[in-house]
């Protein structure tokens, strides 16, 4: 057993009430901050680092992968879309979306709606986005616990530069990528059941150019053949939610980048280390059990309460229908989740952490609780009348 020591009892300061606490920056916390600002809400956004986008920023992974299906056909719309056209907004490192941005073209649908963005000005692009819309960010700050009132979320211990405090709010989103107000409050969460493999990617100036270099993470490979390849550089696996292990394998990452830049020259004018990543890339791991649990096999599959759909990165063809049960649980109806921990099988879980289901259940969640505050007093009609106000389709039988 190990050793323990008792904190003292503290007295908190408490945060002025807030609408919506949302808790963390990446992309599903952006959308739904945005969501509910745009309603109204007074809404609070928690973020550990110093800038949006979360994986997708300071990540590195500047992949916006696609919002239609890879046979021509849209499905994701919303803020979703917004994102992608406001993250090229000052021009695209690779994957031009041009057959989709400019209407007849006549090439209309050829390739995937994706692209690949510059991650600074899309980190400065977000926080400009949600101060438009009204919603306060909270920098260089984490949430250390999660305090239940009578079935309800009562509010957030975090803690920051200024000590700790306590965030009250009337209902929150969890777009922590780790289901970490969940877990805090109790409720059922699931880990990954084949843990992460070793990220390393980094970006180099060679040459006078600057690239992206993917190291590890190869679980899927790209089928572009002009594509660079990522080579797994560990054998070793990890959960994502143990910080010995997350910073072992932040270390190594480090370890692999540097070695990877310097066999190609030391540092000179023409050739620079660029950016190493500013958090762990951790992929899948761990989720809420949710009131419906997503399964891979749910392709083209209708649900009376969709809240979005996606479509499949890895191949062509696929398209999801995302319910409104799997962001929430009804033991806690004002905590919804959103992004990479909604609640899906592990078979679906790879589908659903990316950029565009971050998104559309980040709008989902926003807008849910800025209709109400208590998503099972919520009929999904009147979540589904607003998103559709915001341009979401929900159907794949109302794509085009």
């Amino acid at each position: 057993m190990g050793r323990y020591f008792m904190e003292k009892a503290h007295r908190l300061p408490i945060c002025t009430k807030y609408d919506i606490a949302v808790v963390g920056g990446g992309i599903a916390g952006v959308c739904a901050a945005i969501a509910a600002a745009r309603r109204g809400k007074r809404v609070l956004l928690l973020e550990r680092m110093f800038a949006l986008g979360g994986l997708a920023t300071l990540g590195l992974v500047t992949v916006y992968l696609p919002l239609c299906d890879g046979n021509g056909k849209q499905v994701s719309f919303g803020i979703a879309e917004e994102l992608l056209k406001l993250s090229i907004q000052h021009g695209f490192e690779a994957d031009n979306p041009y057959t989709w941005l400019k209407p007849g073209n006549g090439q209309h649908g050829k390739q995937r709606y994706q692209v690949r963005f510059n991650a600074q000005v899309f980190a400065v692009l977000m926080e400009e986005l949600l101060e438009e819309a009204g919603a306060d960010i909270l920098y260089g700050t984490v949430v250390t616990n999660a305090v239940m009132e009578e079935g309800r979320l009562g509010g957030l211990i975090i803690e920051n530069k200024s000590g700790r405090q306590f965030v009250e709010a009337a209902s929150f989103v969890d777009a922590s990528g780790d289901a970490d107000v969940y877990q805090f409050a109790g409720a059922p969460t699931a880990l990954y059941e084949k843990k992460n493999s070793l990220a390393a990617w980094y970006y180099a100036t060679e040459d006078g150019r600057t690239s992206l270099h993917m190291l590890g993470a190869a679980d899927v490979l790209p089928k572009d053949p002009n594509a660079e390849i990522p080579v797994r550089i560990a054998s070793q696996r990890i959960s994502g939610v143990d910080a010995w292990e997350i910073s072992g394998q932040m270390r190594e990452a480090h370890r692999h980048s540097l070695k990877a830049f310097l066999e190609k020259g030391g540092v000179s004018e023409s050739h620079s280390l660029t950016t190493l990543a500013m958090l762990p890339q951790l992929r899948m791991t761990r989720r809420i059990c949710g009131e419906y649990t997503l399964d891979e096999t749910e392709s083209h599959r209708f649900f009376e309460d969709s809240i979005g759909m996606i479509g499949d990165w890895r191949k062509c063809g696929p398209v999801f229908e995302i319910p409104l049960r799997t962001l929430y649980r009804a033991d806690i109806p004002n905590l919804a989740a959103a992004g990479r921990c909604i609640s899906v099988t592990d078979a679906m879980w790879d589908i659903t952490r990316v950029i565009p289901a971050c998104a559309v259940t980040g709008q989902a969640a926003g807008t849910a609780f800025a209709l109400n505050e208590t998503l099972t007093q919520l009929k999904a009609a009147s979540v589904q009348e607003a998103l559709k106000q915001d341009g979401v389709i929900l159907h794949e039988s109302k794509t085009i």
